[in-house]
């Protein structure tokens, strides 16, 4: 049978689910690949190897990134570990502030930023104000102008005050009072007090203030919908120059949006355009709010659900609510959705699908796609996620440690996973002006370290001397680790950090040392059809073409030897200066039938710290009946 050139040349679905592996018939088939590690897809269809990580500081322990935006020339990174929050400029910390939250709390923490000011919030927290002044940075619990009230008791139960004005006992007809009461809001046909101490179940104390207008027990009353015994908000945001407040630990499928122009205003008054809103999403599911983002419409969306709240204003008579899709988000941890082109992308509930919300003119509704559906064995509990809009990459952690990267750029119709691994484990991401950062485990060290593409190597560093030297020091987070090295733009052997330093065979006057990673590219199985069939007998691989942009060092298995995986480097064997970057072509025999259809024609890997960038592949195959 003749030789069967095929030319691949785009990477743009990434890489294909293991279930796919018959489906030649896709389309992403023909621009997928098998496997892609540690690599990154163009939004031009092209494979290049991952920028390495650059190590910033150890952490004292877990920890949740969170960017901030001063303007346009100051951005920021919050850094929360437990009771700690570190604000950073660059790879220097600039402040340190206590707050109340602990380990455990961090992975649902909620946030949302307005000009200067920072809003965290959590269901067993009350929600705090990061505000950044000339004066420096301060931490401090959300002063309400008027904070929302909601009847948790049963509506017969009633309340007596023994006075209306100054401290007061108070008195309910049934267990009532809680410790998380004390410093909590009650109201008495709408005036307010403020409990100071508990004596029963039935009794406590308060401060009036304002006077009351009822003396005698009453059923009219309520009390704040925030406080230590009801919980506090879950998640925020702000949408038409509202505060909005979505869920709390108590009143989980509750929406409140604070008076216009006014962020702490919570008073419904008498229903004005201007004033507060709050209701319920009530249906016939569960519908926990998880998070609320400002689109198009204000989107809500739910343990079980995704809803589009309208009204051009929004105001108490014109704003309506419609649920849209039922695809829920996850409920063991806060993951904010992220705007990709107008789109809003969510991790779904159930840890194996994100979804691309997006609203439609045609039907003026919202729909859900799932982004990873041909990947599905890489989108595995999602945890952190992060957008780099400049190079179109969205990073998602997963439970197990590893980063799925996708690339998506609609116009084009790119939408390709990778998987991105590392010695030890990714725990959080963020993304600031371009910048990714991301949390690392390794060894249980925590430490952040950042995305930088002038590294090949991860929890790197690099240094500079006047005069070539042989030992350089300062890296202790690297103590008692093997870690690559390159020297002088050359890769040199595999070193031990000993007392934090790395002693080399040759002097240097600039290195990188981190520890090395292994990016692979391994392609499907070819789908050779002709007109009588799909050819099923043995195959042979003729020759491969690989078009590079600007590599300096490749290795490639073409399944040669008894090795499982045996390279051949394409540079020169021994390298004492810095291999010059190629571009072009470069074309190896293949040698051997195989009868094994779904063993890789070729595959590339390597651990190299030089850049690596791979265009179109182009193979010529010849087989047999």
């Amino acid at each position: 049978m003749p030789a069967v050139k095929r030319a691949k040349t785009s990477f743009a679905a990434g890489e294909l689910a293991p279930e796919l592996l018959g489906r030649g018939d896709l389309r992403a088939f023909e621009n997928g690949a098998r496997r892609l590690r540690n690599v990154f897809i163009q939004p031009t269809g092209g494979v290049t190897r991952r920028p390495g990580l650059r190590h910033v500081t150890p952490l004292p322990g877990p920890a949740r990134l969170i960017a901030f935006e001063f303007n346009t020339e100051q951005t920021y990174l919050m850094v929360l570990t437990a009771g700690t929050l570190q604000v950073f400029q660059g790879d220097a910390a600039v402040a340190s502030l206590a707050g109340p939250w602990t380990t455990a709390m961090l992975p649902q923490i909620g946030f949302t930023q307005s000009a200067d000011t920072l809003l965290l919030t959590h269901p067993d927290m009350a929600p705090q104000r990061v505000t950044r002044t000339t004066a420096g940075w301060t931490i401090a619990a959300w002063s309400f102008v008027a904070e929302p009230f909601f009847r948790f008791a049963d509506p017969a139960m009633t309340l007596q005050a023994t006075a209306t004005s100054g401290t007061v006992t108070l008195f309910t007809s049934a267990t009532f009072f809680q410790p998380g009461h004390v410093g909590a809001r009650l109201r008495i046909a709408g005036k307010r007090l403020v409990v100071t101490a508990l004596q029963t179940a039935q009794q406590a104390s308060a401060v009036v203030e304002d006077a009351l207008t009822v003396a005698g027990p009453t059923a009219d009353w309520d009390e704040a919908a925030f406080s230590g015994a009801r919980g506090w908000p879950v998640s925020c945001g702000f949408h038409q120059e509202r505060l909005v407040v979505g869920g709390s630990r108590d009143l989980p499928n509750r929406l409140w949006l604070s008076r216009t122009g006014d962020l702490f205003n919570f008073d419904a008054g008498t229903g004005l355009d201007d004033e507060a809103i709050e209701f319920g999403l009530v249906s016939d599911q569960v519908n926990a709010i998880r998070g609320v983002f400002s689109g198009r419409h204000l989107q809500v969306f739910t343990s079980g659900a995704e809803w589009m709240v309208t009204g051009d204003p929004l105001t108490p008579a014109s704003i309506q609510l419609n649920r849209q899709t039922r695809v829920g988000s996850p409920v063991d941890r806060l993951m904010p959705p992220v705007d990709v082109d107008g789109s809003t992308v969510f991790v779904a509930r159930s840890g194996q699908g994100v979804y691309e919300f997006a609203y439609t003119d045609v039907s003026q509704t919202y729909q859900a796609n799932d982004l990873a559906i041909l990947a599905r064995h890489i989108v595995s509990v999602p945890v952190s996620v992060a957008y780099d809009q400049g190079a179109r990459l969205l990073h998602l952690v997963m439970a197990d440690g590893s980063i799925g990267t996708l690339t998506i750029y609609r116009a084009e119709q790119v939408t390709a996973w990778t998987r991105q691994e590392t010695d030890g484990a990714f725990r959080a991401v963020a993304e600031s002006e371009g910048v990714v950062w991301a949390v690392t485990e390794r060894d249980g060290a925590f430490a952040l370290e950042r995305f930088d593409a002038e590294l090949g190597l991860d929890a790197a560093l690099t240094g500079t001397a006047p005069t070539p030297q042989d030992q350089w020091s300062g890296l202790g987070h690297l103590e008692g680790r093997v870690v690559g090295v390159l020297a002088d733009g050359v890769p040199r052997a595999a070193a031990s950090v000993l007392d934090g330093a790395v002693t080399l065979e040759d002097a240097a006057s600039s290195v990188q040392v981190g520890l090395a990673y292994r990016h692979e590219v391994e392609p499907l199985p070819p789908d050779l059809i002709s007109a009588a069939g799909a050819a099923t007998g043995p195959l042979r691989l003729v020759a491969v073409t690989f078009r590079l942009l600007g590599t300096p060092a490749l290795a490639v298995d073409l399944g040669r030897g008894a090795e499982p995986l045996s390279f051949r480097r394409l540079d020169t064997p021994v390298l004492d200066a810095a291999p010059p970057p190629f571009t072009g072509d470069v074309t190896l025999r293949g040698l051997g039938w195989r009868r094994d259809r779904l063993r890789p024609l070729w595959r590339i890997e390597g651990e190299v710290p030089l850049p690596m960038t791979l265009l179109s592949v182009t193979t010529e195959i010849r087989m047999t009946d």
